[in-house]
């Protein structure tokens, strides 16, 4: 694993194509669900909007004077007479009449009584009305009706349209709650090209792909399992650290097959309503019954497959409720469903028994961080759509990130981009992937941050003492690069790699650590009388290992090789006079630690000047100049096996 001083702890597209056969699902709940959320009272603000728009575009158009020229019957009947009217039209009681002059005007005339009957009453004569062009139009009778029915049904018809489309959203809101119990997986159509993962876009993990391809297969052609009589497993369980690509393994067996993948995380079952998980549950289920063959993907199931037995609310938890279900729903599968469940979790050890059981989740997958060639390979995979420049070799990025997830690396390759970005260049440089290492590991750089002389030399001396102890003693990991310059929390850093991935670590390694990570607390107290509260970090990362050798790796002489629980409220795995002797014993680690360290800055302090005033010079160090500032003073690098072995020859 990758350390440094002092280490901070790393904190961790488009619409989908329904699947044929499964229901649509509503996802709104709780008091928006009763009144149809913050939508429906937009669209009550809509509606009466509107209606204020369209009654006051119809009082305008209805209300909107005629150019009123309208003279009364008598002045008609004048006119007829004088021979000034060439012209008039007849619609219904309207008179327009058309003068010689070429001007309009209009009347009424008498609804009971035709026109000739009503001029002749104004003493009209005939021969005098034929010299006039009279044209009757007759009213439909859509269009008598329409215009004296309009003004009392179009308000009646946009009211009854109003109380339809605000029960409507009150009816959808009810329906919501009867659907608060269904499931909210997401679905992954097999069909879409664009949020398909198969094998190929995982690097590493040969061994966890290597048991997968058997679901993969029997997914594709079951009749070949069961025909023999075997029984495809129920369940798969990936378990692995944060990070290592659980999910996308998860992914990427549902692209190979071919099969809807459902995914949901174990969070969402659990409601404060009772009996809800249990609801979701079975819907879950059912909806992969239909689309069979199917995945069904539970992330972070821990959340719902704790132990049974420890919850405050007893078999009436609502979280052991959900379980319950889940243990049932399995049970309850047939060989030829072609249904398999598929789980992640980077915390096996708090499952349920019964969830694990043969039956359940036969089949359980441990994935591993990457060792360096699967880092090569999972950092060509994040480097496909990014222009890297020629001086870049990624098997240099693999080798100074031991310990570094898919994740980490991933965020490694996107750092690298964005730096070249900000620096308005069109490729990704080794510099940018090897400055980007750190930004992931320990944060950015806080340029900003600037130490007093005062402050930069004791930094300066407190990092080199990190570096000097850890070059010294034989088991403590190469120093690769020390700054002073502020990154993260941190005033200063000494970034320490292993040569080679570890899966294990021993007590003589520990203790160097240790001793390592004390040099900075040592180098401040000989130097300057007095010890600041810099090596805070240091102090509880070396107090919180020396305690897992005491408790947890039984590393103690003292006590010897027992494994202690840990002490909790309400549980007590050992005595107070254990636990002192525990503590007794991380006291001793500790000052046997710094004793070394003390040593070691002693005999060596002209390197403990050297390194601290090249640090206040260039702030930044390197590997290879560091190794130079060492081998001036008499100290000889660490090196490769394989280096030492090309060396051997040479020398003889």
């Amino acid at each position: 694993m990758p350390t440094a001083s002092p280490r901070k702890p790393r904190k961790k597209k488009g619409a989908l194509p329904p699947v044929a056969g499964l229901p649509k699902r509503v996802k709104r709940r709780g008091w928006k669900a009763l009144f149809g959320g913050p939508s429906f009272f937009g669209n009550l603000a809509t509606t009466i909007l509107t209606f204020l728009i369209l009654m006051s575009i119809y009082s305008l158009i209805t209300g909107v004077a005629q150019p009123n020229k309208e003279i009364p019957l008598s002045a008609v009947a004048a006119d007829v007479a004088a021979g000034k009217v060439s012209a008039i039209t007849v619609n219904g009681d309207a008179l327009n009449l058309s003068y010689a002059d070429g001007s309009a005007k209009t009347s009424r005339k008498d609804p009971s009584a035709g026109l000739p009957e009503t001029l002749a009453t104004y003493g009209v004569t005939p021969e005098e009305l034929a010299k006039v062009a009279i044209t009757i139009q007759g009213q439909s009778g859509f269009e008598f009706w329409f215009l004296n029915l309009a003004p009392i049904f179009i308000p009646i018809l946009f009211i009854a349209f109003l109380f339809w489309f605000l029960s409507r959203q009150v009816r959808g809101a009810g329906m919501q709650a009867f659907s608060f119990g269904q499931s909210k997986a997401r679905i992954t159509d097999p069909a879409d090209s664009s949020q398909r993962v198969t094998f190929a876009d995982v690097a590493g993990a040969r061994e966890a792909k290597e048991e997968l391809f058997e679901i993969v297969d029997f997914l594709k052609n079951p009749k070949k399992f069961l025909d023999i009589g075997a029984r495809i497993p129920k369940g798969i369980i990936l378990m692995g650290a944060p990070g290592t690509g659980k999910t996308l393994l998860a992914r990427a067996v549902a692209g190979e097959a071919g099969v809807p993948f459902f995914s949901i995380s174990g969070s969402e079952f659990v409601e404060m309503f009772v009996g809800v998980g249990a609801s979701r549950v079975r819907d879950l289920f059912q909806m992969a019954k239909k689309a069979a063959p199917a995945i069904i993907f539970v992330d972070e199931i821990d959340a719902v497959g704790r132990t049974r037995g420890a919850g405050m609310g007893g078999g009436n938890d609502e979280r052991e409720q959900t379980l319950n279900q889940i243990l049932v729903e399995m049970d309850g599968f047939e060989p030829t469903e072609k249904v398999v469940v598929m789980a992640a979790t980077n915390r096996p050890d708090v499952l349920d028994p019964a969830l694990l059981r043969p039956g359940r989740f036969d089949r359980r997958v441990t994935i591993d961080l990457p060792d360096r060639r699967d880092r090569e390979e999972i950092l060509k995979i994040h480097a496909r759509k990014k222009p890297l420049g020629p001086d870049v070799v990624l098997s240099v990025i693999a080798e100074r990130t031991p310990g570094f997830s898919g994740a980490e690396l991933y965020s490694l390759m996107n750092e690298g981009a964005i730096l070249a970005a900000r620096d308005n260049r069109k490729e990704v440089t080794q510099y940018d992937l090897i400055r980007s290492i750190e930004k992931v590991m320990l944060g950015p750089e806080r340029k900003s941050h600037l130490l007093s002389q005062k402050e930069k030399e004791l930094t300066a001396y407190h990092e080199a003492g990190h570096a000097l102890v850890s070059s010294v003693l034989e088991h403590a990991d190469p120093v690769h690069k020390i700054s002073i310059i502020s990154r993260g929390r941190a005033a200063g850093y000494t970034l320490k790699l292993p040569f080679d991935d570890r899966k294990m670590q021993s007590k003589k390694q520990f203790l160097d650590d240790i001793a390592a990570t004390l040099g900075g607390y040592v180098a401040e107290e000989m130097l300057f009388d007095d010890v600041t509260t810099g090596p805070s970090n240091d102090l509880q990362v070396i107090t919180a290992l020396a305690r897992d050798m005491v408790s947890r790796y039984g590393m103690s002489d003292k006590l010897g090789p027992i494994a202690f629980g840990e002490r909790e409220l309400g549980r007590e795995p050992y005595s107070e006079q254990v636990a002192a002797e525990i503590d007794a014993e991380v006291s001793r680690i500790i000052e046997e630690g710094k004793a070394r360290a003390a040593k070691v800055i002693g005999e060596h302090r002209g390197a403990l000047d050297a390194i601290a005033k090249e640090l206040m010079e260039k702030e930044t160090v390197e590997r290879d100049g560091f190794e130079k500032i060492l081998v001036l003073n008499g100290i000889t690098p660490k090196k490769k096996e394989e280096d030492i072995r090309a060396a051997a020859p040479l020398q003889k």
